[in-house]
């Protein structure tokens, strides 16, 4: 093998460990190698238990020798973000109110990942109680820059290398900017594709697990790994999934209809990030229509604001009102507007949610994707701001599949993405789109 172990796409890797050509201790020590180099200026894990994942990579490896079922991720390490329950490792969420906190029982999809095969690598940083205030993660690219919150590790340890396959959670925009901001695919299928039992709850309405990589594939097949039904999640919903897999693999029948929204707040685009969506435009040329949406469409922001600081003041009340002088003075005002919020005003803001649902439902009967920004820019300076979600937060509101891919350059050679959303449950329809999308602009731009 040319290159090292570490540097292999999730589906290259899965593909040599089936077939014999590498061992999952040979990825895992790789993957640890990567990250003993990289991660004293990085910091992108919360826990890592070297001798614990070359356990469990050698345990694999004597399955598959032994000629026993494998899954799909067999022998693939993967991060998990540090709001997910497992029993064989703590899950400290990002502050020291729980450190060293261990539950007995896994989260469902660290189930899952174990039934695909998984070696469950570590757990990556993540912001104060997976909201605004930052951590110590750096980004990959350039250690005085963010890389995005509030997945901030599994993004940076991604993009640097340290793991093929990482887990994030979406409330606003935490799977696709830091995605953006460090070059990675990131994707968040539908709301109730992925169950949600076992994860630290902040918005019962608005929180959606997502995956990282490098490859669009790659973000794919995690994606399945861990999609399924559970009674317990009450977003989850009881019928199929689509493969996104066979999705992001498929050429798309005809060429599909894409829509560009001029929102009120494109302006806080950067230069480089909105002359290189205009660019991308140009390419994609007549199957791009703009439009000037209504005025209520902006106004979605506060929506989601209200219905996420209503619910995280009450899911977490127990937390905050216990250890309020162990709470960051970023999350503190936030907490306290929160707790202002009426019941009535929380009921309308849902009642919108629930229209904007409908609008959107029927306006996918005309288009296949909508293009958007991923960020606003370039990843920004490092501090307790973690960089606008505001490109997220309409698609995150109403629960839709969204995908990230890194194909632009900011001012200063830092990645941007371009987002692409779907309509709801046909996430393997969206990722064929952005397939077509990437390779469309590639052949444009050789």
């Amino acid at each position: 093998m040319k290159i090292k172990p570490h540097d292999l796409s999730a589906v290259q890797a899965a593909g040599f460990i089936a077939s014999g050509q590498l061992k999952s201790v040979q990825l895992v020590q790789s993957c640890l190698d990567r990250i003993a180099e990289t991660d004293g200026t990085i910091k992108a894990w919360a826990y890592l238990d070297p001798e614990y994942a070359l356990e469990q990579a050698a345990a694999l490896d004597r399955r598959r020798q032994a000629g026993l079922p494998t899954g799909p991720l067999h022998g693939l390490p993967v991060g998990l973000k540090d709001i997910i329950d497992t029993r064989d490792m703590p899950t400290q969420r990002g502050t020291p109110i729980f450190e060293g906190r261990q539950t007995a029982e896994d989260a469902r999809i660290v189930e899952m990942l174990r039934e695909a095969g998984a070696v469950i690598m570590g757990k990556t940083v993540t912001t104060e109680l997976a909201f605004v205030h930052a951590n110590e993660t750096r980004n990959p690219h350039n250690a005085d820059r963010t890389p995005g919150g509030s997945s901030s590790g599994s993004a940076a340890a991604v993009a640097a290398g340290h793991v093929p396959l990482a887990i994030g959670t979406q409330t606003n925009g935490s799977v696709i900017r830091p995605a953006s901001f460090c070059g990675t695919f990131g994707f968040k299928p539908t709301r109730g594709t992925i169950p949600r039992t076992g994860v630290l709850q902040t918005s019962k309405s608005l929180d959606q697990i997502g995956t990282f990589a490098r490859r669009l594939e790659d973000v794919a097949l995690l994606a399945d790994a861990i999609s399924g039904y559970d009674q317990r999640d009450p977003e989850s919903y009881p019928h199929a999934r689509p493969s996104t897999v066979e999705g992001a693999r498929q050429e798309v029948p005809v060429d599909p209809e894409l829509a560009w929204f001029n929102l009120p707040f494109n302006d806080r685009l950067s230069e480089a990030a909105a002359e290189g969506l205009e660019s991308v435009i140009e390419v994609l040329g007549s199957r791009v229509t703009r439009m000037d949406p209504a005025d209520q469409l902006g106004e979605l922001v506060a929506v989601q604001a209200r219905i996420h600081e209503y619910e995280i003041a009450r899911h977490q009340a127990e937390v905050f009102d216990a250890h309020w002088d162990q709470i960051s003075n970023t999350l503190k005002p936030i907490i306290e507007r929160a707790r202002k919020i009426g019941e009535a005003e929380y009921q309308d803001a849902l009642a919108v949610k629930a229209s904007a649902e409908s609008f959107f439902a029927e306006f996918f009967q005309d288009y296949d994707a909508i293009l958007a920004p991923s960020a606003a820019g370039e990843a920004v300076p490092f501090g307790s701001n973690t960089g606008d979600p505001i490109f997220c937060t309409l698609w995150t509101l109403v629960g839709l599949p969204c995908v990230t891919l890194p194909l632009l350059v900011g001012e200063t050679g830092l990645p941007i993405g371009v987002q692409l959303i779907g309509p709801a449950q046909k996430d393997d329809r969206l990722l064929r789109t952005a397939r077509w999308c990437q390779n469309h602009i590639a052949a444009k731009a050789a």
